[in-house]
């Protein structure tokens, strides 16, 4: 799909301002990758990985170590600068994982939590103006990494203005 497809088929905010970022790096990736004149298959094999995961990485879909990309700038004869894009972890849209997990949680808990914001604060909502939010990564006592997310958002009545319903 070419960079003018994306721009005319609807997407996410995500594809728009994530994916498209590196349209022209991905097209220049596959150019240098014909002008080789080597199959998914081959280029593979020269850098040591999978000829899959490689097509993927081809589409901005995959992380590639620093390594990799070194070798596969070597593999197609450009410099490391056309392939630094790539050690970036992509967005992969609803499908990356930590995203994936991020909206279950929601979709999962979000009715809960707005019973629970509701029961405890009143007729109100949590600003995501007036929002923290904070992340990390601990050890627990059993040597179990956990992630730790902190969302910290001003309580908000809802304004009672104007005549009754407004």
């Amino acid at each position: 799909m070419s960079r003018e497809d994306y721009i005319m088929t609807p997407m996410s905010n995500a594809d728009y301002l994530i994916r498209l970022q590196h349209a022209d790096d991905l097209d220049a990736l596959k150019e240098a990758k014909k002008a080789a004149g080597l199959s998914y298959q081959e280029l593979a094999e020269k850098i040591g990985v999978n000829k899959v995961w490689l097509a993927s990485a081809f589409e901005g879909q995959q992380f590639v170590p620093e390594e990799y990309a070194q070798k596969l700038a070597e593999a197609l004869g450009i410099s490391v600068e056309k392939t630094a894009f790539l050690t970036e972890h992509p967005y992969k849209g609803n499908t990356d994982p930590i995203l994936y997990r991020l909206h279950e949680v929601i979709d999962t808990y979000g009715p809960a939590l707005k019973d629970l914001i509701h029961e405890q604060g009143g007729n109100a909502i949590m600003s995501a103006i007036d929002f923290g939010l904070d992340c990390d990564v601990i050890v627990d006592d059993d040597g179990n990494h956990r992630v730790i997310i902190t969302l910290d958002g001003k309580l908000l009545p809802y304004a009672k203005k104007g005549q009754y319903p407004w």
